[in-house]
Parts: structure tokens; sequence; C-alpha cells
């Protein structure tokens, strides 16, 4: 079974939306795979803001949440696994958390395929089939 912390994500997202919320992740900053702005980690947890206003380009898919968003003025690209998120709650109501298993992924493993994640500022070229 896939795990459902991608559709709760996406589901509380709208809902925070819908209810003029500004959506908060907590992630787990020492994730290998993920690539954000870590020296505003602290104790290797990362809140961040992915509410509309707060984020370009926001995509929340079944593997990972991306999108570009400001820290000090500078533009910075997000790759987020799934795996990293810790939890997601509206910034005005803190007591609307919903936190997730940190053991929900052990085991799995996800289909092969080519993900969005950035790696530099480079363009790439990548071949459909």
């Amino acid at each position: 079974m896939t795990p459902k912390r991608p559709y709760i994500i996406r589901a509380m997202h709208e809902w925070m939306e819908d209810n003029d919320y500004t959506a908060y992740l907590l992630v787990d900053a020492s994730h290998a795979e993920l690539v954000a702005p870590l020296e505003y980690a602290i104790d290797e947890r990362l809140v961040l803001a992915i509410s509309y206003a707060a984020t370009q380009n926001l995509h929340i898919d079944n593997d990972a949440i991306s999108f570009e968003a400001r820290f000090g003025g500078v533009s910075h690209k997000l790759w987020i696994p799934m795996q990293a998120v810790m939890a997601i709650y509206p910034k005005e109501n803190s007591e609307q958390i919903t936190l997730f298993d940190p053991s929900e992924y052990d085991g799995y493993q996800p289909t092969p395929k080519d993900n969005d994640k950035p790696t530099d500022n480079k363009p790439t070229l990548r071949i459909l089939d």
C-alpha cells in the first residue's frame, strides 16, 4: 500500500487555504534528500510556510513537496521528500496540528521514476519516451 501522508497533506493544505490559514510544515532537516536552506533549521527541524502566498510553483505529489520561496531575500528551490515531513498545521491555530507516524515509510519502496528534485540552478534536458 502507498503511504497516506501525501493525501493528508494535500487535503489539509486545501482546507487551510479555504479557511484563510497559513499552512506550515514541520520538516526533519536531517533527511539526506532534503533540499532546503538548512541554515534556518533549529535542532534539526525546519518550519516552512507552504501557503500559496508564501510560495511559487507549489507542487505536492506522492513523493515530495517542491516549491520556490524567499529566505532572507534570496530565492531558493525546495524539495521536501514526504518521508521528511513530520507535521502540517495552520500557523494561526497550532492545536489543529496533524502529526505523522515516523515509521509510515519503513520498508516502503516507491516505483522508480524521474523526479523534480533540484540539484542546482543549471538547466537540464530530460528525454521523454
